[in-house]
């Protein structure tokens, strides 16, 4: 028997609904572990360090910054 689209969507909503929200972080955790993609951590942990040198970079904090280069 096939399904109609309108109950693959209830299907897909009420799956979602049950599911445990998790944060971008986490999320991004279990697809390193479950796909096996552990070197891609030095690579999202370095743009994740300069960015927050950007970021920081415009506020008072700035001045503490510059010393470390």
């Amino acid at each position: 028997m096939s399904e109609t689209p309108e109950e693959r969507d209830d299907d897909f909503a009420a799956a979602a609904a049950t599911q445990e929200r998790v944060g971008l972080l986490a999320e991004m955790w279990q697809f390193l572990g479950e796909n096996k993609k552990w070197w891609l951590a030095p690579i999202v942990i370095s743009v994740l360090a300069l960015g927050a040198l950007v970021m920081l970079g415009g506020t008072a904090a700035a001045p503490f910054i510059y010393t470390l280069f």
